[in-house]
């Protein structure tokens, strides 16, 4: 129990809270108007004048729940506990003060552990000061003003958690991916190293018959080190897990041609592959097969009533662009980016380049994806 007391009050707040945008103003210019008709057509009003005042200058508090959530909560708290001590009566009669609920939840969602608990404890106190005062029936009401308050504080910890959670998942994706762009680096650069090793040890074995193919067989080594230097400043920094390494080069554009023809279920695969390719290194050729197979298992699995999908690849001297669509039926809602997707843009991102999904204006979804032809600097 301790160390979970410990946990809450060390908690941080959450990284990038949303700024002020134009729906908290509008919640705003709605509440100034319901407040000022609840004031003046409710007959049962005891402190009429006040309890209107009183809402209407806490109202501004909302602006600022995100990035100052424990003063947001602290001022209307405290100011109708001064107000309640002082004078008996209550400010906060009118239904449409129930804003406040959304400074709880506010608290709970975006403030610190430290900010939580006294936000807790302040406005535990100002429902005990309530119930002193009068303005709170002991018991029933007591609970259910508790009830209340623990709820709203639930209901943001809840959010706050399972936004925690998909931001995990995003980063166990974007790390899985930083793997399969380091391992396909890596056995790129071991494909390399294992040619200039065999070139050396046939250089060293014609080396006195022969010593013009040992000059040859330095040249080719060069080659093939500067080759192998260029992935090598390509290469991020990431951590690999302990597998064996394999001395054959990964996936390349030539071998999208695998993903063309039709399956026993599902759309075809039409494959067209355009631009001068021999030049572009593994990284980059790797990135492309690997995003266009990830677009395909896709449509495939979700593009319903698709009938086609087209692979299309295109070089220049400064990108390879990837267009994969499909002609499936388009829903009316645009679905959030999933793993796959979150996958490829980390993947072409890594290398300096865009990666972009969406659907057709007609039918169909389409994956883009550009990157630079020499891939991206170390």
């Amino acid at each position: 129990m301790q160390g979970l007391l410990r946990s809450v009050w060390d908690e941080p707040r959450p990284p990038d809270a949303p700024r002020r945008v134009w729906r908290d103003w509008a919640l705003v210019g709605v509440l100034v108007p319901a407040i000022v008709l609840e004031g003046m057509l409710r007959t049962d009003l005891q402190w009429r004048p006040l309890s209107m005042v009183y809402a209407l200058v806490m109202l501004p508090a909302l602006l600022w729940r995100r990035r100052h959530p424990f003063a947001a909560l602290a001022v209307p708290v405290v100011v109708s506990a001064v107000i309640q001590l002082v004078t008996g009566a209550d400010p906060a009669e009118q239904s449409a003060v129930a804003y406040l609920l959304l400074l709880l939840y506010a608290l709970a969602r975006w403030g610190s552990g430290r900010e939580a608990v006294a936000g807790l404890a302040l406005i535990s106190g100002a429902i005990l000061v309530a119930a002193v005062t009068g303005q709170v029936a002991a018991g029933g009401d007591v609970v259910g003003a508790f009830t209340v308050v623990l709820s709203a504080l639930a209901l943001g910890g809840t959010f706050r958690y399972r936004a925690r959670a998909r931001t995990r998942e995003i980063d166990q994706v974007k790390l899985l991916e930083r793997e399969r762009l380091a391992r396909d680096l890596h056995d790129t650069v071991a494909h390399h190293v294992s040619a200039m090793a065999i070139r050396a040890q046939a250089g060293i074995a014609t080396a006195a018959a022969h010593p013009d193919a040992a000059v040859d067989a330095l040249r080719v080594i060069e080659a093939e080190a500067s080759r192998t230097l260029a992935e090598m400043r390509a290469m991020v920094r990431v951590l690999r897990r302990d597998e064996p390494a394999e001395l054959s080069p990964g996936r390349h554009i030539a071998d999208l041609a695998e993903l063309a023809g039709r399956s026993r279920v599902g759309p075809s695969v039409d494959v067209e592959i355009r631009g001068d390719l021999d030049d572009v290194p593994p990284s980059v050729g790797a990135a492309i097969y690997r995003i266009a197979q990830e677009s395909v298992t896709n449509a495939r699995r979700h593009a319903r009533h698709a009938t086609r999908i087209e692979v299309r690849v295109a070089a220049d001297d400064a990108s390879v662009r990837l267009h994969v669509s499909d002609d499936g039926d388009n829903t009316a809602v645009v679905p959030s980016p999933g793993y796959g997707l979150l996958g490829m843009i980390e993947r072409a991102g890594l290398l300096g380049g865009t990666c972009e999904a969406g659907p057709n204006p007609g039918r169909g979804w389409t994956v883009t994806a550009v990157l630079p032809r020499t891939g991206a600097a170390a």
